[in-house]
């Protein structure tokens, strides 16, 4: 077997770029939509395992759980590994399912949330902060996943559309 000698190779002198392949800007789309859906997917799991500490937290005290909010968070776990398996194989399929599931969760976290009288408590009364604290903390990472959540949209859209094949003309 020859080695290839060191430097480039015989017969190019740079002029030739204008004649190489490039990549079609849909897969540069693609791949960057992934690593985008990568870090949500990561920031929702924290936000996910945070909802489920607050809500986990009454069980500590000897109270009854809300089992809506912990079957949420435990749902919202689930989706979230939907994603990942839809996100690392390409499947659209897997993630538009991930997008419903994990939206569904965050909503009904949210109606948790706003219909716990505590949270009520503070809109009519705000001077009970420091009594109410630990309930504010839990809605705000709540309307912060929200937020999340809407990234996480239009990240999975595009992600969707630009995987799908091109569209051939007639």
């Amino acid at each position: 077997m020859q080695q290839r000698k060191a430097g480039r190779p015989s017969g190019t002198d740079g002029s030739d770029f204008s004649y190489r392949m490039v990549v079609d800007s849909r897969y540069t789309k693609v791949a960057k939509g992934k690593s985008r859906l990568k870090a949500l997917i990561f920031i929702q799991g924290i936000f996910q395992l945070i909802v489920l500490f607050y809500v986990a937290l009454p069980i500590s005290k000897g109270k009854d759980p809300n089992i809506l909010a912990v079957s949420s968070s435990v749902i919202g776990l689930i989706s979230l590994l939907i994603g990942e398996l839809g996100r690392r194989r390409s499947r659209g399929g897997f993630l538009k399912f991930y997008l419903a599931i994990s939206t569904i969760t965050v909503l009904l976290s949210i109606s948790c949330a706003a219909s716990s009288s505590s949270t009520l408590e503070f809109i009519q009364n705000p001077t009970e902060w420091e009594t109410k604290k630990f309930e504010l903390i839990e809605t705000l990472v709540l309307l912060l996943g929200l937020l999340v959540q809407m990234f996480t949209i239009s990240t999975v859209i595009s992600l969707i559309s630009n995987m799908s094949p091109p569209k051939k003309a007639s």
